[in-house]
Formats: C-alpha cells, structure tokens, sequence
C-alpha cells in the first residue's frame, strides 16, 4: 500500500532529534503494521501537493499549529484537494488538523473552543461500531494538543467516537473518509515535552490536569490499527 503523508506543519526543531518529524512519527506506527508499505511525504505547508490524486493509494494529513481559517494560500488548495479525493471517493484519514480540515472542505465548521485547551489524554467513548474496528473496545483514549474543533459537521458525516469535551471526535465520512481529533502518533514523552514548552500560554490549572493525564495508556496502536484496517476496506471497494 502507498500512503501520501500531506505534511502541514513541522515539529519544533528542538522536539526532532528525540521524537523525530511528523512524517517520522507516522512512518513507525504504520510499518509496524504494513512492513512493505510506501510514505511518500508532500509538505503541504510549503504549497506542495500531489499531482494526482492516483499517486498514491490512500491519504492522511497531519496535525498542525496553523488552524483551518487561517488565511493561508495552501490550506484552501489543501481544501480544494480534499473535495477532490471526496469526488472520487479516495481513502483519506484526518489527524487533529487534518479532522478538521476534512470537515471544513466538506461543508462543516470549525471554531476555537469556547472549552479551551484540550491537551494531554483525551478520553472518548465509542458510540458506533464498524466492521474495521477490530480488536473493538468501547473506549479511544488518545494524545491531544488543539484548540479549534468542529462545531457543525457536513451532512456526509458519522459521528463513531465522543465526549463531553469533544463531541465530534472520531468521524466517518461513506467508506472512504476517516478523522480523528486525537493523535495516535504521539508519545507521552512528546506530550509531554509540547506542554513544558507551551506552560507560559497554558491555564495552570489545565496544564496540571494535562500533566496528570498522560499517567492513563494511550490506545495509539488501536487506533493505528483501525486506521489500516479502514484503509484496506475502502482500497478494497
């Protein structure tokens, strides 16, 4: 399988000698799992995208510190792609910023939280369950580090995972479109790590309960897992 990384946004410099790039951090959790599988990365947020959505299998954009309303040239392009891999009904996974990015080109919203920060473990309960959710657990604990979330979903849009702090947080889009708000390529070293640096524009108060979070297991294999899984299903149709 060849999965197109669409790169938007670079770790912090100081962060990538322990944790690597973005790319990095995807390249090892999906090759653990699909051993002869191939990432081509396109930087997104140096206006680089593919020339066809055929070069590659599937898809799966990033995380990032830009938000989807910025107004920047290549998050409207990365916009624009997206509804083209939607009219043809291509294999796509949203991360974090690339959830919200698919929600937004499809028609949804996407606003800063009137809850603030979510950072640290998130803890999510599965309300629907789909035939790649394999091993299933009713629950999705993963790494997060964002403020903006989708407030209103395009019409296409099946909500599988939630919480109070999240309502939105893990979406089907048909067969072929998935997006999650958490980040299954995080470690808790690099959470952690993201929050030290961030302390000075944090609220104490949630930092400390950030902090304390990352003591809960993170389900990052599972979800990892189902992503493939869901990629193998939709390559499949």
């Amino acid at each position: 399988m060849k999965i197109g990384i669409l790169q938007c946004d670079d770790v912090r410099a100081s962060l990538q000698p322990s944790y690597g790039n973005y790319p990095e951090m995807f390249s090892v959790l999906l090759q653990e799992l699909i051993p002869d599988c191939e990432l081509p990365v396109y930087r997104v947020l140096d206006g680089e995208l593919p020339d066809s959505i055929d070069a590659c299998d599937a898809w799966l954009i990033t995380g990032s510190k830009f938000g989807v309303n910025d107004d920047l040239p290549w998050i409207e392009a990365l916009c624009e792609f997206v509804r083209t891999l939607w009219q043809h009904k291509a294999p796509l996974i949203g991360v974090c910023f690339g959830h919200q990015v698919i929600a937004k080109a499809l028609g949804g919203a996407v606003q800063k939280s009137e809850k603030g920060w979510g950072i640290g473990m998130s803890f999510n309960q599965v309300i629907e369950r789909k035939p790649w959710m394999e091993p299933f657990q009713l629950h999705l604990d993963l790494l997060v580090s964002h403020q903006d979330q989708v407030t209103i979903l395009p019409p296409q849009a099946e909500v599988l995972a939630s919480s109070d702090f999240c309502p939105y947080y893990l979406v089907q889009y048909d067969d072929c479109f998935l997006s999650v708000q958490g980040h299954p390529e995080f470690c808790e070293g690099y959470c952690r790590d993201l929050m030290v640096m961030r302390q000075q524009t944090l609220p104490p108060a949630r930092l400390r309960a950030g902090m304390a979070s990352l003591s809960a297991e993170a389900d990052s294999l599972l979800m990892m897992r189902w992503i493939v899984r869901f990629l193998q299903e939709a390559g499949a149709k």
